[in-house]
């Protein structure tokens, strides 16, 4: 079947995200699409590759395979794109690289009187509850205002104002505030407005609507246009971002990362074991001709990351290039570890390579005196499931949920594997260019990248705050140092 041809009779014309993936199995490029058959479409015509332009034409022609996520609608393939642009980095993708986040809603439950609040970024270990993300930040910003007046919830910042800012506050006088910081509700009342307003985040407004429709009828019976139009906007807002459909509290799943306990369920049944998959792990390889090298090693659970047991390592025994025997260290190191503390098994272990490297696998583990369990290698170019004593590899269907299991798997080893490899390159580029300029010794460069964090940003000060920033630095040693990592 040609391409023209799938596309029109498998691909569903619906809201979803699709990835390109080269010969390498690397990410390439990531989109979003309102139709997915027609935006795929536009990719594989015939005279695409001659009327497009040249990056266009170089990503088409680098495409070796592509797969794709349905969402329930455009709000979720925005927040899907913007994600797997993040964690991939796709070198065809100019937009979206930098930290530009969508907003969320926050609660801090510890607070006396909570509130909701916009925010960037989840806090690491923080208390608070966060709904989110939402794409549209102006009309969440306007919901929320409107919100948090028609509940009379709190929308000052501190979570305990004094009377200063009491006797200040606008929402007070304006009555846009039940007050509970001055006594006027209890507690318990000021929660009753908190959960009321949480269902309608969780989608419960048809009683809002149903009021804001009788308002804007009111107002434009009484010709009062201007206020019709406002409560309009809100009521299209409301509608747009906390209506049921368009929720995105529940972040959808990355393309290839499977659906969870049935895309596990689907991978035990393909290889015919008993036990449920619960733990798979997955490792990688990655070096530059045996440089720097390093290993990566990634869990899921129930089919899901569970980015709280990554780990990865720095080869050390190995100084060559060498798969196999960086692979049989660093599933030595871990698995040693597992063994010395009496720590559970995993369910399923796989390795990113094809027989060579699960062969290296299996000799490391039974010198350990391991017990036996699930292994299976991953080989890269034609997506074979290598099995242990099984002569002929296991291929499945590219849309089949163990393989896409599987595959997110191997991409997310990739993926945290290539990061650490390059934070390790970047910082030893880093001191072999401070240590070509003269003057500059271990210890001036070590105070170099303690005061400006990296030569990228060292590049963009002035010779002048060099020398008033680092003690042992002169005008002169500054002017020779910024002309060397400029030039």
């Amino acid at each position: 079947m040609r391409v023209e041809e799938y596309l029109s009779s498998e691909i569903p014309d619906k809201p979803g995200v699709y990835v390109f993936r080269d010969r390498f199995g690397e990410v390439i490029y990531v989109g979003k699409a309102r139709r997915l058959r027609r935006r795929l479409a536009n990719y594989f015509q015939p005279s695409r590759k001659r009327t497009a332009d040249p990056k266009t034409r170089s990503l088409i022609n680098s495409i070796a395979e592509w797969n794709y996520e349905l969402v329930r609608s455009e709000d979720e393939a925005l927040i899907l794109e913007s994600r797997l642009i993040k964690d991939y980095a796709p070198r065809y993708n100019i937009l979206m690289r930098d930290d530009k986040r969508y907003l969320l809603l926050e609660l801090d439950v510890n607070e006396r009187f909570p509130t909701l609040k916009p925010a960037r970024f989840k806090r690491p270990g923080s208390p608070s509850r966060y709904f989110g993300p939402f794409p549209h930040g102006y009309a969440l910003k306007m919901t929320l205002e409107y919100l948090l007046a028609h509940f009379g919830l709190r929308a000052c910042r501190a979570a305990e104002p004094d009377a200063e800012t009491r006797k200040r506050c606008l929402k007070r006088i304006v009555k846009d505030c039940c007050g509970p910081c001055t006594g006027k509700v209890t507690e318990a009342e000021y929660r009753a407005r908190l959960d009321a307003a949480l269902r309608v985040l969780d989608g419960d407004i048809g009683e809002l609507k149903t009021e804001l429709s009788a308002q804007i009828a009111a107002c434009a019976a009484a010709e009062n246009y201007e206020k019709a139009a406002h409560l309009r906007d809100v009521l299209a807002n409301l509608v747009a971002v906390f209506g049921r459909r368009n929720r995105s509290f529940e972040r959808p799943e990355l393309p290839g990362i499977g659906s969870g306990p049935a895309a596990a369920e689907a991978l035990r049944e393909r290889l015919g074991l008993t036990a449920p998959l619960h733990t798979i792990i997955g490792f990688d390889i990655s070096n530059t001709f045996g440089t720097q090298a390093v290993a990566s090693m990634v869990c899921f659970t129930d089919g899901r990351p569970d980015r709280d047991r990554y780990r990865r390592f720095r080869i050390r025994t190995v100084d060559h290039s060498d798969d196999f025997a960086m692979m049989a260290e660093a599933v030595g190191r871990h698995f040693g570890r597992l063994l010395e503390n009496h720590l559970p098994l995993p369910d399923l272990l796989m390795v990113d390579g094809g027989r060579g490297q699960l062969s290296a696998t299996l000799e490391q583990l039974a010198a350990m005196g391991c017990p036996p369990f699930p292994v299976l290698g991953l080989a890269k170019r034609l997506e074979e499931i290598i099995l242990p004593g099984v002569a002929e590899p296991l291929r499945l269907d590219r849309h089949d949920p163990a393989l896409r299991l599987l595959q997110a798997l191997r991409d997310e080893a990739h993926r945290f594997a290539i990061g650490y490899h390059r934070d390790l390159r970047e910082k030893r580029m880093e001191q072999s260019i401070l240590d070509t300029v003269p003057g500059i010794g271990p210890a001036r460069r070590k105070a170099l990248l303690r005061t400006f964090g990296s030569v990228r940003k060292l590049r963009k000060v002035t010779a002048a705050e060099i020398a008033e920033r680092v003690p042992g630095i002169g005008p002169a040693t500054a002017e020779r140092l910024l002309k060397a990592l400029r030039g």
